[in-house]
């Protein structure tokens, strides 16, 4: 029973769903595709110039929707092909103008449109197949159960192909109509992607809007790679002045005094001494740690997943680390990687408030990927200023993404991917 119920499940939920879009779907476009064509005519009498740019924004965010729902429901990822809007845009009725300009040169505006019209025409088609093939089934049940009767005064009910008068051709429904459901159990999915499918074209980028988005997306991370070297240039000159180099410079005063005491007062030399081989091993350590923050010599000796599982034994929080790559990345890559993790699991202590912590790391598609969960309380955010924020941009320098799921209470699940190659 629950394997019949775990095989019908899907293609009863893809079918929900292309009712949703047939019917949600298709009112909301009508809607917005008036009252953009509206608005958009409306600009030379100046009412446009307000209500335009209201009205592209719900289309983008109707548009957002479908993207979002061709990524959860079908696995269908689209691209947001929008240009972003410059920092100092003005207010008031010259703000105005400027939106509906911008909005109108963006070739990603038009391409909604076109998507509105075929959304309104291919797309209800197919999302209300995928729901009719396991609905009208119901209806050849219906008409085997004895409903026939009602009809046959009327002269013979068809149902499909079959004219049903009598208890025998309603039977013959009721098969019509199992096969019927078993077509749809096989083709409710695949007819729910399609749909998503069809809009993909013009909900995606085309080449030259992705090209330009992929050139300002490198042009700001190489920005963002040079800003964090010069930083991290200025945190080891600091941590070097700092720390090792003025202890060795204490010591070697030391050693001076020592050289000088040796003769007159040996007791207090010995003390010396001892406070110069101190020096000396905190001297070390400091190099030592200064060394590992730059690039851990287990990183490069053993690669990223026992390089993470030594940074877990390090951790005051009880870390587990489940590692499945079967070859190393590039060198760049995985320090990229290494220190992405440690950033989100030095947060993940310092805010989270949890007990445990759980890292994943695994490569497949082309990716490498992974997840950082921790049982804490949640309400972690990328933000200006925050951690994560820092994380997302150095995965940015090698196409990488990061995402957070932190709702209140928890948990905290953070999933980064970074597109590379085994070896």
């Amino acid at each position: 029973m629950n394997a019949l119920a775990t095989r019908v499940r899907p293609p009863m939920l893809a079918a929900g769903r292309g009712l949703v879009l047939s019917v949600y779907g298709l009112a909301v476009s009508i809607l917005l595709f008036v009252l953009a064509v509206l608005s958009i005519a409306f600009i030379l009498l100046g009412i446009g110039v307000f209500t335009t740019p209201l009205v592209l924004e719900g289309v983008r965010r109707h548009a957002n929707q479908r993207r979002a729902w061709a990524a959860d429901w079908s696995g269908v990822r689209i691209p947001v092909p929008y240009r972003p809007f410059p920092p100092d845009l003005r207010r008031g009725v010259t703000g105005q103008v400027e939106r509906t300009t911008l909005l109108l040169k963006d070739p990603a505006t038009w391409r909604d449109l076109q998507w509105l019209l075929v959304d309104m025409t291919v797309g209800p088609v197919v999302a209300i197949l995928a729901a009719s093939l396991m609905v009208y089934p119901v209806e050849g049940l219906i008409l085997a159960a004895g409903l026939w009767r009602a009809f046959q005064d009327a002269g013979p009910y068809w149902y499909g192909f079959v004219p049903v008068d009598s208890q025998a051709t309603a039977l013959a429904a009721l098969a019509v109509g199992a096969v019927i459901f078993a077509v749809g159990l096989k083709t409710a999915a695949p007819l729910l992607r399609l749909h998503f499918v069809i809009a993909r074209p013009l909900l995606a980028p085309t080449p030259e809007q992705a090209l330009a988005q992929r050139v300002d997306r490198l042009t700001e991370t190489r920005h963002e790679a040079v800003d964090t070297a010069a930083s991290e240039l200025r945190r080891i000159e600091r941590d070097l002045h700092d720390g090792a180099q003025a202890r060795l410079v204490a010591m070697g005063m030391n050693l001076g005094t020592i050289e000088a005491l040796i003769e007159k007062d040996p007791a207090q030399a010995k003390k010396m001494l001892a406070v110069a081989r101190e020096s000396s091993a905190e001297a070390l350590t400091e190099l030592r740690d200064l060394v590992r923050g730059i690039h851990p010599p287990v990183l490069a000796e053993r690669g990223l997943g026992d390089a993470v599982k030594a940074l877990a034994l390090r951790l005051p929080v009880t870390t587990e680390v489940t590692v499945e790559l079967p070859g190393r990345a590039e060198a760049a890559v995985e320090s990229a990687a290494y220190f992405a993790v440690s950033e989100v699991l030095t947060n993940a202590v310092k805010h989270a408030g949890g007990d445990r912590i759980w890292v994943d790391l695994h490569h497949g598609e082309g990716m490498l990927r992974i997840s950082v969960t921790d049982n804490g309380g949640g309400g972690a955010r990328i933000g200006s200023g925050s951690g994560l924020s820092g994380v997302e941009r150095r995965l940015g320098t090698f196409d990488g993404v990061l995402a957070v799921s932190s709702p209140a209470g928890g948990p905290t699940m953070v999933t980064m991917e970074l597109p590379c190659v085994l070896s």
